[in-house]
């Protein structure tokens, strides 16, 4: 059933809307103003938002704009009783789905509501596709929407890309997301991790061998990019593919063409690659160990998964997410955490990520004595994981991200936002600064 979030501030009207929606079957809630529909449409998902343009403090074309870029998987329909062909054009502009001037007739109302509703099933951006595609993906925060925000805006292109991130935080389930919204979703997608097989084998892996190319090559067969024909080839820790195995994708990228080990002859290729890494690859190729054409090739569109630990208010909605997931699967009593237990979890730093979150919550599912889980019972699963679980932080002392955050904003500061002088003088690249400035959320005259 699909769920409306109705925005208008005069009462009559909203009712009036919410009732006439409502008789059709769709689930309706209401908000007064903009501020409450965004704090709606950050707790919850929503198929589609009518919203009044003349609404005080923030209007229509204002809700339409944050709406659009926080939470763009949501339709819009915008109403107001100042129509114009001007007004009409901005909205959509904006990024509105349609425009209907008030007081509007019930069944154009209706009509356009259908219509938009229709798309929404249809297409890969609707409510459907998003529990499908995005059902795994779990979060609220500013810097998880701005991932997914990413991967709507790119999956439906054949652009390549590089998706970087520490170990656990999603990497792979981010790639099928963008397989799986774009026109390619119909065929397969492939994934490889380039470090999980020796050189040689990882070559015919890839690329397939001729009957004869090797000991043991007793007929052709065929390789992963034949086998992703159409589709989409993801490469997991690309930063671990060997020179000589980069000069030859390299070659594919440019080409579109791969050769069999053992065999001249060049096939043609159509599949998108996605590749992922959790080193930081611009250093690789400093270090002289990942090549410079291959990484500007792969890096068309850069992709970075945050660390847990920088947006922490997903923490309770994954924790949620994976209780219900692992009652389900152990037939056991779904895990109740105390106050305090959660913000001894809000507390960790998770150095595994989402991964490591994961395996806490199932670990406490199949072996904690009682549902209702305990400060103590966490302190306890996660010593039992080999972490050490640091006492509840006393006043006035300063963690080591909270130093970094001050020494980063300092020498900003001092440089006059110059990024190029101020990775210098920490001596870090450009690229891992940027990083830490969106991590960190820290103001940037130069933004």
């Amino acid at each position: 059933m699909a769920e409306i979030l109705l925005v208008e501030d005069m009462v009559n009207p909203r009712k009036a809307m919410s009732l006439l929606l409502k008789r059709e079957g769709y689930q309706v809630e209401e908000a007064e103003n903009g501020s409450v529909a965004l704090k709606k449409l950050s707790d919850h998902f929503y198929d589609l938002m009518i919203t009044d343009y003349r609404m005080k403090p923030m209007d229509g074309f204002e809700l339409l704009r944050q709406s659009k870029r926080n939470f763009p998987l949501t339709k819009v329909i915008l109403l107001t009783a100042f129509g114009s062909i001007q007004q009409s054009v901005v909205a959509m502009k904006l990024g509105a789905y349609d425009y209907l001037t008030k007081p509007c007739e019930p069944q154009n109302l209706l009509k356009v509501v259908k219509n938009a509703l229709e798309v929404v099933s249809a297409g890969p951006s609707g409510a459907a596709a998003h529990q499908r595609i995005f059902s795994e993906i779990i979060g609220d925060s500013k810097e998880l929407h701005e991932v997914l925000w990413l991967v709507s805006q790119v999956a439906d292109t054949d652009c390549t890309v590089l998706i970087q991130g520490e170990s656990g935080t999603g990497k792979e389930m981010v790639a099928r997301a963008i397989h799986q919204r774009s026109s390619r979703r119909t065929t397969p997608m492939v994934a490889i991790n380039c470090s999980a097989l020796p050189e040689t084998l990882l070559e015919s892996e890839l690329f397939g061998h001729a009957r004869g190319a090797f000991t043991g090559a007793v007929k052709d067969r065929r390789g992963l990019f034949q086998e992703a024909e159409g589709g989409t080839l993801f490469l997991d820790e690309i930063a671990d593919l060997s020179l000589p195995l980069q000069v030859k994708l390299l070659r594919v990228l440019q080409d579109g063409e791969i050769r069999r080990v053992g065999d001249n002859q060049p096939i043609h290729t159509n599949v998108r690659i996605i590749a992922a890494t959790n080193k930081e690859l611009e250093q690789e190729v400093v270090c002289g160990r990942f090549r410079e054409d291959l990484f500007y090739r792969l890096n068309v569109i850069p992709i970075h998964m945050p660390a847990l630990r920088s947006r922490k208010e997903d923490i309770p909605h994954l924790i949620s997410h994976f209780v219900d997931k692992y009652a389900v699967r152990m037939s056991k009593p779904r895990l109740d955490l105390t106050a305090e237990a959660m913000h001894r979890l809000l507390e960790y730093n998770w150095p595994g990520n989402v991964r490591e979150l994961e395996n806490f919550v199932e670990r406490m599912t199949a072996l904690n004595r009682s549902p209702r889980v305990q400060e103590q019972d966490v302190i306890q699963h996660l010593s039992r994981s080999g972490r050490a679980v640091l006492p509840a932080q006393p006043a006035g002392i300063r963690t080591l991200a909270e130093m970094e955050r001050d020494a980063i904003a300092g020498a900003l500061r001092h440089f006059q936002y110059n990024q190029r002088m101020t990775a210098e003088k920490l001596g870090i690249s450009t690229t891992t600064l940027w990083r830490k400035i969106k991590e960190y959320g820290i103001e940037s005259q130069a933004d």
